[in-house]
């Protein structure tokens, strides 16, 4: 039976290669956005964040002696390449790329939440204190998603109408 402390530590690896995969998600969205300006400063400023994020749980292993899962960071990373391909393929991918973000954005909460609860039954405050500076910032891109999907979608079918690069 493993302790409060074994499964903070393997949920912080799943958090990192989650971080990991967010970053490579990111990066890729961000790197075909032409025609969103706004979207594209925000997926740029959480990617920032998400790689000082991924840098602050890899701190909270390495104190723990836990460090990170090289095969789970591979494996997110994986699927988060194939995620960014397949937007290439889709005349929709500013709203497909923004209805995952949302969606992933969600997911992580879920983890950050679960964690702090991890690291207050495991007793380690400083992991408590870290995911709770973490768990703001997702809860701040889901938020701005949230309100600007709307908008993000106006345009989208604004530019297809015209018959304008509306994609990306």
């Amino acid at each position: 039976m493993a302790t409060a402390n074994e499964h903070l530590v393997a949920w912080l690896r799943d958090a990192h290669a989650m971080e990991e995969q967010a970053i490579t998600m990111l990066t890729s969205q961000s790197s075909r956005l032409e025609n969103y300006p706004e979207l594209k400063t925000r997926i740029d400023r959480h990617l920032q964040e998400t790689k000082d994020q991924a840098a602050m749980l890899e701190r909270c292993l390495e104190r723990l002696d836990g460090g990170t899962s090289s095969i789970k960071d591979i494996s997110g990373k994986i699927v988060a390449f194939g995620q960014g391909l397949s937007g290439l393929f889709v005349s929709d991918e500013v709203i497909k790329g923004t209805l995952a973000s949302y969606t992933f954005e969600h997911m992580e909460i879920a983890s950050y939440r679960i964690l702090i609860a991890a690291a207050e039954q495991a007793g380690d405050q400083e992991t408590k204190r870290v995911c709770e500076s973490i768990l703001q910032q997702e809860i701040a891109m889901a938020e701005w998603l949230a309100q600007n999907a709307g908008e993000i979608t106006r345009k989208f079918l604004e530019r297809d109408q015209r018959d304008v690069t509306a994609k990306h």
